[in-house]
């Protein structure tokens, strides 16, 4: 359960595991890219497959130190119908792996473990890059032996990794890669930060109790006088909140200007809470939501007519607890891909 998938997927009619299952052995993956590459031929190449088949956002941050460091990371997706044209993120389609060095997992998900069936000769890691519920994952057992390494941003968020995997193994904390390039908070007077979720499941990933008392919430500051910045969620349906303003930029770089900021618990509240932006946490008796992401909190609420004074008493978090929830800031993507190289990547 990636960041959005924060609650059990609705009957599609198809479940996902049949859908992904089928693309895999139809497109013959398991003659493709099963082993290492050959020394000398190409530089380092990474294959990334994660709990969100098409959310490329997750691996976006990483891109820079690798093509620092002369990498390819490439994400592996099921078809091309969840890239949006100039994604930044390269994809691979089961017809189409290339030859890599290592296969890195996000999570213990349908695609993931599907992935790592179909490619049993590359080195493999998993490396946590959005929150997961430390609850063992039903797959996990399929590929755990093989991890060489496992890594996780954060020291709480390595205890929930290792439960959800059910490793029962030192989990290095590298930090998180989008803490590598924090902007300087500049509050605007009045100016508050609504962080979305999904509203409706998808083949990608989940929806997310709270919507409802978000929007309500997001009403009654507005009501108050607040400025409403609206950081979307990659997958959150726009038209809910075209009222307000809507970033242009991703949420952690609006951050920037809020005062404080409001929405439901999710992997982007550590690094908005590194930003110095007290946050306020939008919390519905559906919802799964990890200790260390209510712990970045200043103040959660269950109703919209505690919204208001919430947000006017809330404070940033201590550098202890920001460090339990978000790891060391700064130098994580090279941390990160530092585990990767000695896991397996050659240079």
């Amino acid at each position: 359960m990636e960041f959005g998938d924060r609650s059990v997927l609705k009957d599609h009619g198809l479940s996902r595991r049949s859908l992904l299952a089928g693309a895999l052995s139809a497109a013959g993956l398991s003659a493709l890219g099963g082993a290492p590459a050959a020394a000398g031929t190409r530089g380092a190449r990474v294959l990334i497959a994660t709990n969100e088949p098409w959310g490329t956002y997750h691996v976006a941050p990483l891109l820079p130190e690798a093509r620092r460091l002369g990498w390819e990371v490439v994400q592996l997706v099921p078809d091309l119908s969840g890239i949006k044209p100039g994604d930044p993120v390269p994809v691979a389609t089961p017809d189409r792996i290339p030859p890599a060095d290592l296969l890195v997992v996000t999570g213990a998900g349908d695609w993931p473990a599907d992935c790592a069936a179909r490619l049993p000769k590359l080195p493999m890691i998993a490396s946590s890059l959005a929150y997961q519920l430390p609850v063992e994952a039903p797959r996990a057992a399929e590929f755990r032996e093989r991890l060489r390494a496992v890594t996780a941003s954060s020291p709480a968020e390595a205890k929930v990794f290792d439960d959800y995997l059910g490793t029962r193994r030192p989990i290095t904390v590298v930090g998180t890669p989008q803490t590598d390039d924090l902007p300087r908070h500049k509050p605007e007077p009045g100016t508050v930060l609504v962080l979305t979720s999904v509203t409706r499941s998808s083949q990608t990933g989940g929806s997310a109790p709270g919507t409802e008392l978000l929007l309500a919430a997001a009403e009654r500051l507005a009501v108050a006088g607040k400025h409403i910045l609206v950081g979307l969620h990659p997958r959150e349906d726009r038209s809910l909140w075209d009222r307000y303003e809507i970033s242009s930029v991703p949420s952690i770089q609006a951050s920037a200007r809020a005062e404080a900021a409001i929405g439901i618990p999710g992997t982007v509240f550590p690094v908005v809470a590194a930003v110095g932006v007290p946050l306020v946490g939008c919390t519905d008796p559906r919802l799964q939501i990890p200790g260390y992401l209510l712990s970045v909190c200043s103040h959660t609420i269950t109703t919209p007519d505690d919204a208001v004074s919430a947000v006017a008493a809330a404070e940033p978090v201590s550098r202890e607890v920001l460090y339990e929830a978000v790891g060391p800031i700064g130098g994580s993507a090279r941390r990160l891909l530092k585990v990767w190289r000695k896991a397996g990547v050659r240079v």
